[in-house]
């Protein structure tokens, strides 16, 4: 196992997961809920699984696609999702 790629990848996640959508969704839950224990394991549960899953879809897209394509297709993406969310934004006002 390679520590500084598993060390870097826990930072990186942990950082963009803090005051996101899935964490403010648990954070909903766990305040609606008395078993805070069920809401943790259903949270983590779910959040290991959709990392499984990206795991999986990026080991075959690595196969398939070169590396450069896919940081570029990645990067492409952030930017439509970005600038969607800030016209429909703007739209709503």
């Amino acid at each position: 196992m390679d520590f500084k790629v598993m060390l870097t990848t826990f930072a990186m996640i942990f950082l963009a997961e803090l005051g996101d959508k899935t964490q403010l969704a648990t954070l909903s839950f766990a305040a609606e809920s008395k078993s805070h224990l069920s809401v943790f394991v259903g949270a983590a549960c779910a959040l290991v699984f959709t990392s499984l899953l990206a795991v999986l879809f990026g080991s075959v897209l690595a196969n398939s696609i070169p590396e450069n394509v896919i940081k570029l297709g990645a990067g492409g993406l952030f930017l439509v999702l970005g600038l969607w969310i800030i016209i429909s934004t703007c739209l709503k006002w």
